[in-house]
């Protein structure tokens, strides 16, 4: 911790990303750093399912898998609406969700059930809800991973894959959910 507030005191950093804890002790760490910055910082999580993705003792809302089989998109919108009240409560402004990869290839380690499903337009219409509703409470929602993730065959948490489709089949494909979020307020792309 004391590195965290040097880091502020000196060089004015302008957000932190927490990634582990609980709830109540976010809320008083972020607290106590927003009050050492001489300017607001911008307070971001990975919440892709809710806070419970990172911190002990918070609700856990479905994975996109789930949330893609319910044909109601106001349902997925209601979800990420909540997910934003959550992350909102905490002081995160900036949640790293929602997932908009196309899960096209089931040996991809890393997306399936991250994904809202298989075909882009069900994907594109269940991310544009999510990203409605967590932006409908002032949370920012950041689409990822572009330019699409959901057909290569490594962890890029571990490997550097390549998707050795052409750029046209990546634009009709993977682009899609991403064009359409930046035309309705995207906030943010990963």
């Amino acid at each position: 911790k004391k590195e965290i507030i040097d880091v502020i005191k000196e060089y004015q950093i302008g957000g932190i990303i927490y990634s582990q804890g609980g709830p109540v002790r976010q809320a008083k760490l972020d607290n106590e750093l927003q009050g050492l910055s001489k300017v607001p910082m911008l307070i971001s999580m990975d919440a892709e399912w809710g806070l419970s993705m990172r911190l002990d003792s918070t609700f856990a809302f479905p994975w996109n898998m789930t949330l893609g089989a319910i044909k109601d998109n106001k349902l997925i919108e209601q979800a990420g609406r909540q997910i934003g009240e959550h992350c909102k409560r905490l002081g995160v402004h900036l949640n790293f969700a929602p997932v908009v990869d196309i899960n096209t290839n089931p040996k991809n380690p890393i997306i399936g059930n991250r994904s809202f499903g298989e075909q882009k337009e069900e994907v594109t219409k269940r991310s544009l809800a999510f990203m409605e509703g967590m932006q409908s409470v002032g949370v920012l929602a950041n689409a990822k991973h572009f330019p699409g993730h959901g057909s290569v065959k490594e962890d890029s948490h571990t490997a550097h894959p390549i998707d050795k489709r052409s750029l046209n089949e990546i634009m009709l494909e993977d682009i899609i959910p991403f064009e359409r979020m930046i035309n309705f307020g995207l906030a943010a792309v990963m």
